[in-house]
């Protein structure tokens, strides 16, 4: 136990430690390239922190496991929003741009319905037989989230700045900034898989079931990268990238995820029930409305506290079903 509890500690240090490298080293490109903090967040930050959740998706596609793929990116998406993006409100809120409030955000919301729509529908359009994601479907995932990759970066406007990203970023050789954001992408991968591996281990130490070590320690550990990532870019006053790194994760894992998933093999709904897609559904619309509420054009304390309130209701009903 006191082995499994040093490796626990040791995989959160290495995630702490990358996500600190990832951010400086992606401030750093982000300048030197020209592009925004909430672009790099949407990529490099986004992509790197969605590895976890690449990699379960895409095994469990490979393995013909769809429910492991569709409850791994329905869960870390509410996860995302309901209490990474209300912790990460709660410590420093975070300010909109008009181009967060006019496409980021609202494509979000867009692109989760669609998921919904989509999945627990017969098909879209009529492109799949059955409830959930055909291979057609797949394919037109993957297409948009190449599109919406696309238009960020043509439409990217480095010079929309907001007052909490006022702190100046490091100058540093392109080579070690490369360098930093690998490295930092390795800890964070390394890490956060220890910190699984050695939960999941004393979970089962303690005799706790397999369907509660998947709701609580299978979820936070994939969305460890986020979570802390997040909260590092917050305290480095780099809240479009810690937006960007969320929203970037959420579409990530619906678009590119699922839609890779659902080309290897095609996927079923069947697991996933209205509460479920509920949740999913309030996460997307707590952010678009939180632009509304409150402080305008921010996401502040008083959004974190209604999110996190959603994610315990949510947590709450989950154990019960246990």
């Amino acid at each position: 136990m006191i082995v499994k509890l040093l490796l626990l500690i040791l995989g959160l240090a290495l995630v702490v430690l990358g996500a600190d490298i990832l951010v400086d080293g992606s401030s750093s490109i982000a300048r030197r390239l020209g592009i925004s903090d909430f672009v790099i967040g949407l990529t490099v930050v986004g992509f790197g922190t969605s590895l976890p959740e690449l990699v379960v998706s895409v095994l469990g596609a490979l393995q013909g496991n769809s429910d492991i793929a569709i409850g791994n990116v329905v869960g870390s998406n509410v996860f995302n929003v309901l209490l990474i993006l209300a912790v990460s409100a709660l410590v420093r809120p975070i300010e909109v741009t008009r181009t967060n409030h006019r496409r980021d955000i609202p494509l979000t919301l867009a692109v989760t319905l669609l998921l919904i729509f989509t999945g627990m529908n017969r098909s879209l359009l009529g492109l799949g037989a059955a409830d959930g994601l055909s291979r057609l479907e797949g394919g037109i995932f993957v297409a948009l989230f190449a599109a919406y990759l696309a238009y960020s970066f043509v439409k990217d406007n480095p010079q929309e700045a907001v007052s909490s990203d006022a702190a100046e970023t490091k100058r540093l050789p392109g080579w070690l900034a490369a360098v930093m954001v690998l490295g930092g992408l390795a800890g964070l991968v390394l890490g956060g898989r220890l910190f699984v591996h050695s939960a999941e281990a004393i979970a089962r130490m303690l005799h706790v079931s397999d369907k509660f070590i998947a709701i609580t320690v299978l979820a936070m550990g994939t969305s460890l990268p986020e979570f802390v990532t997040s909260i590092v870019a917050l305290a480095k006053r780099r809240s479009q990238m810690a937006l960007g790194n969320i929203l970037g994760s959420n579409v990530f894992n619906i678009l590119l995820i699922l839609g890779t998933s659902a080309l290897i093999c095609p996927m079923s709904f069947a697991s996933m029930g209205w509460v479920d897609m509920a949740a999913l559904a309030l996460s997307a619309l707590m952010v678009f409305s939180s632009i509304y509420t409150g402080q305008r054009d921010r996401i502040d304390r008083f959004d974190g506290a209604l999110m996190l309130l959603a994610f315990t209701a949510y947590m709450v009903w989950l154990f019960i079903k246990l």
